[in-house]
């Protein structure tokens, strides 16, 4: 296959896959996990190491044909734009967090956990960092919550920690920024939104009462939704967006409907690095070529 069959299959595979996407919420939270998770990360990773073939092969040789060196620009563009939106996207991720220490008004320990304490009247809570994440709070929040609903809160954001949240949606963020002109990439990113809370509901569910839970989740998503313009520099942390009202409705029936919702997958299956393991076909294409 000459370079510019290899670009034209990459881009034509990635957009019929994405393409392709039907959300169906009526399977276990497991499956869900898995089928967004491959309908996310397939396509731009695809596209990737197409373009990472390409570059590695360079334009000439028999494969590279009469377009070897439009390939070649092309395949280095979208690495060079890959780097790029990385850059940007971890400057954007890091002064967030920079910013948030520095307006914090105080660091308090609250039954355990050290966090910041922001000036703001909205109740607000998050996991902010990649590596070593620091839990972030409102002066609302610790206003308006009492003992026990803040402990709720608390334990929903212990759990974004245990599961390494923080660093796993900073990457799957820089692929939503790069693959944003594929079809459904909004709707996937919201599907792992709401699948990342729903996990983290279960986690905290099992330390606290499930229906004080969904309480403290009514006052502090609710009321955050309401006043979201007061708040948008939190940028990222908020993560609110159109669909926070859907996420909050179904993070409130799966509190009280836990025994029928069945696990929450923490990770993807055996079946689902394979899956993932396709998007490394292209680099079979390097051995042959000469």
């Amino acid at each position: 296959m000459s370079h510019l069959g290899m670009l034209l299959l990459g881009l034509a595979l990635s957009w019929l896959w994405r393409a392709q996407v039907r959300l169906d919420r009526a399977g276990s939270w497991a499956q869900r996990w898995q089928w967004a998770w491959i309908h996310f990360l397939l396509p731009p990773l695809f596209l990737l190491m197409t373009a990472l073939a390409l570059a590695w092969m360079g334009p000439w040789g028999q494969m590279a044909g009469a377009g070897g060196w439009f390939c070649y620009g092309c395949a280095l563009l979208l690495l060079a734009l890959a780097a790029g939106v990385a850059l940007r996207w971890a400057w954007e991720y890091w002064r967030v967090c920079r910013r948030a220490r520095l307006r914090a008004l105080a660091q308090v320990n609250l039954y355990g956990s050290s966090a910041y304490v922001l000036n703001l009247e909205i109740p607000f809570a998050a996991q902010v960092g990649v590596w070593k994440p620091q839990l972030v709070v409102s002066r609302g929040l610790l206003e308006q919550l009492d003992e026990e609903h803040l402990r709720a809160v608390l334990a929903h954001e212990e759990a974004h920690r245990h599961y390494g949240d923080t660093l796993w949606m900073f990457a799957v963020g820089w692929l939503r920024h790069l693959s944003g002109w594929l079809p459904n990439t909004e709707v996937l990113w919201q599907e792992l939104l709401t699948l990342r809370e729903l996990r983290a509901d279960r986690w905290a569910a099992q330390r606290v009462d499930p229906l004080v839970l969904g309480e403290a989740l009514v006052q502090v998503v609710g009321y955050g939704m309401a006043q979201q313009p007061a708040a948008a520099w939190v940028g990222f942390a908020l993560e609110m967006g159109s669909g926070a009202g859907g996420r909050l409705q179904e993070r409130i029936d799966a509190l009280l409907q836990q025994e029928e919702s069945g696990p929450v997958a923490s990770h993807l299956s055996l079946q689902g690095w394979a899956w993932l393991g396709l998007a490394l076909l292209p680099l079979l294409a390097i051995p042959f070529h000469n």
